[in-house]
């Protein structure tokens, strides 16, 4: 049987089917096994913490989500993203629609859950070694710059990337959507960005992207992509602003 989103991988389990014999007192039990195997990339990925699905793609060594993460719950672009027991979202124009369609916004501490005292003013106390997993689901972590590095020089360099990136089409991405062909499966949609004062800006446009890198005390490696460019962005922004995330497999 192929893979089923919700059994564990290399599982075997049993469904037992009972079949009544009309007219008589007897029954007995068919067992019918079901191995499920190994989840690989392309497989959907099931976050477990809220039953959501995302599509999983293989780009040169590695594994990545085919779709803005959108964990957690929605509050008010005006408010900050706090360090609490709750994954905090905003979702453009505080529409859960647009949650579903491009994903969660997130400042950066509140996607690194705060890690080692992180906050959007302050570095790492100490720095981090290895992953960083922060919201992202058991067995992914957020991208650290060097691996969005590895991306776009996989996909022929910063200057051309980003066409191979973005969805096709102008369903999300505005119009001219320059040289969109998507050839490398990453889908990258154009969630826009919350800023000073919980404004948002420049959904259909512009997807911005975070790193789990800082760059200094107040900001953060990003990566940006264009509705009239084909290149991706390498610059740094403030942690404060809600920015979109996608993960990347351990």
């Amino acid at each position: 049987m192929s893979y089923q989103p919700g059994l564990l991988t290399q599982t075997t389990y049993y469904r037992l089917r009972q079949i009544d014999n009309i007219g008589h007192d007897t029954a007995y039990t068919n067992v019918v096994t079901i191995t499920v195997p190994p989840w690989s990339c392309g497989n959907i990925l099931l976050d477990a913490r809220d039953g959501k699905t995302y599509p999983t793609v293989q780009i040169g060594g590695q594994c990545w989500m085919g779709k803005n993460l959108n964990t957690g719950t929605k509050i008010s672009s005006t408010a900050e993203q706090i360090n609490n027991s709750i994954i905090e979202k905003y979702c453009y124009d505080n529409a859960d629609a647009n949650c579903n369609t491009y994903g969660g916004l997130y400042q950066w501490a509140e996607m690194v859950h705060y890690l080692n005292g992180a906050t959007n003013n302050t570095t790492w106390v100490p720095a981090p070694t290895g992953n960083v997993i922060g919201i992202c689901p058991t067995g992914w972590h957020l991208p650290a710059d060097a691996e969005w590095t590895t991306l776009t020089s996989f996909l022929g360099g910063e200057a051309i990337a980003g066409g191979k990136m973005k969805e096709t089409s102008t369903t999300h991405w505005g119009p001219p959507n320059t040289g969109a062909n998507n050839s490398s499966g990453f889908t990258a949609l154009p969630g826009g960005l919350t800023g000073t004062g919980g404004a948002f800006n420049y959904i259909n446009y512009w997807g911005y992207f975070w790193s789990a890198s800082v760059f200094n005390s107040n900001n953060s490696w990003t990566r940006s992509l264009y509705a009239d460019g084909i290149n991706v962005d390498r610059s740094y922004y403030y942690k404060s602003s809600g920015f979109s995330v996608h993960c990347i497999k351990n």
